[in-house]
């Protein structure tokens, strides 16, 4: 109950900051977004991008899943939530920038990384089929770095896991084609929690380097 009542108290500083007398922050906003970045992050609760970024209210339309996974292309199945909110943002937003933003101690590729991804509840766990898109990233770092201890192993497949997503973003036919007319453009970034470090993807040496 204590964090309920802290919620509440910090919404009412929020509201103070922008929709109080003084403040007209809120104003086109209510009207409409126009963000020009799309991030697709981590559910964790230690990586909410609008605090890593800084951002203010419609700055970034934002995309939160486990491990920060995209699926691949795919039309019927079922329900598509990152597809849905993918096309929304290039489709309808227009958005220039779609950010796949990982981290390290990621709790999703943990247990991809341990194989019990499964609550234990009984059933189909779906975790398991959610993670099982990034299976064969694990099983290619592995046979890449073989005798590596976890803690490599694991970050490794969390930047791996970042690629996967980027490679599965243009699979979708409106997303590459805006990329291939320049008008959208992708960049993997990873959020190092233990150094307090944001690092960008360099396709030029398939890299991951401090941003700043």
């Amino acid at each position: 109950m204590e964090d309920i009542k802290r919620f509440i108290a910090g919404f009412r500083s929020f509201q103070k900051d922008y929709f109080g007398p003084d403040s007209s922050q809120f104003d086109a906003l209510q009207h409409g977004q126009s963000p020009k970045t799309m991030l697709i992050g981590c559910s964790d609760s230690r990586v909410d991008p609008a605090i890593l970024t800084n951002c203010a209210p419609g700055d970034i339309f934002v995309v939160r899943n486990v491990a920060n996974l995209v699926p691949p292309y795919e039309q019927g199945g079922g329900m598509h939530g990152v597809s849905a909110a993918l096309e929304f943002a290039v489709c309808h937003l227009e958005v220039e920038h779609i950010i796949v933003l990982g981290h390290s101690t990621c709790g999703g590729i943990s247990a991809l990384m341990s194989g019990r991804c499964g609550c234990g509840c009984g059933g189909e766990s779906f975790i398991s089929r959610w993670m099982s898109m990034a299976e064969h990233v694990r099983d290619q770092v592995s046979r890449a770095l073989p005798g590596k201890d976890a803690k490599l192993l694991q970050r490794a497949v969390e930047q791996a896991v970042i690629l996967l997503s980027l490679e599965n973003l243009v699979s979708f036919p409106f997303v590459a084609a805006r990329v291939a007319e320049r008008r959208l453009s992708l960049h993997g970034w990873y959020f190092d929690l233990e150094k307090g470090e944001l690092l960008g993807y360099h396709s030029e040496n398939g890299l991951f380097e401090p941003l700043s």
